[in-house]
């Protein structure tokens, strides 16, 4: 089956929390939130989600589980014939709601992530940075229970990387767990946070 890409892994992620996934590249952490995310199943050991294992975990309660969940990818997974607008409320529309409840939420995120005058704009047309903004409004949007952020600042510049360090800082006061794959040091540094740290397939604890 190939070599393992992590080995002897145990942690757990506390309601509330806000922690950093650390490593060299190559070191697991996409590999990591794929397994919390449950798009990929762990080869042994357990893995445990909202007190549910996920071996057991299939069907409509697997689409239940992932709605409690927020993903921002590292590729931005943007639908290129929707708008920000409408990349941003899809979630919200999977739901059910209708737009009317929701309007006004997705319009003041967009506004807040530095996108209220690309709402009505595709994908295609946007920078780097602006795909990755629509893809943080879209994973806060349903103010999920559990955050997954895969290099979340690596397109924006410095200042607005702060700034959405204090959109996901916000989000946690507000009782999301946050969990932010980086390898950025200075931003890291700005939060007193716990870390995770994968080497060699191993996983070090930094409280």
């Amino acid at each position: 089956m190939g070599p393992e890409v992590l080995r002897d892994v145990t942690f757990s992620i506390e309601p509330r929390s806000f922690q950093f996934l650390t490593g060299p590249s190559g070191a697991g952490k996409t590999t990591l939130l794929r397994l919390m995310l449950m798009s990929v199943r762990a080869t042994r050991g357990l893995v445990t989600l909202f007190g549910r294992e996920v071996s057991r975990i299939g069907g409509d309660e697997l689409t239940r589980v992932r709605r409690r969940m927020g993903v921002v990818f590292q590729d931005f997974r943007l639908l290129d014939h929707l708008t920000v607008y409408e990349n941003v409320a899809l979630p919200l529309r999977v739901q059910g709601r209708l737009e009317d409840s929701y309007r006004g939420e997705v319009v003041e995120l967009l506004r807040w992530v530095g996108l209220g005058e690309r709402m009505h704009a595709l994908p295609p047309v946007l920078s780097g940075g602006e795909k990755q903004r629509a893809a943080i409004a879209r994973a806060l949007i349903v103010r999920p229970e559990l955050l997954l952020a895969d290099e979340p600042t690596g397109n924006v510049d410095p200042n607005l990387a702060r700034r959405l360090l204090r959109l996901f800082i916000e989000l946690n006061r507000l009782g999301t767990s946050v969990v932010i794959a980086t390898h950025d040091l200075s931003l890291m540094d700005q939060v007193e946070a716990r870390r995770l740290v994968l080497a060699e397939g191993h996983l070090l604890i930094d409280d």
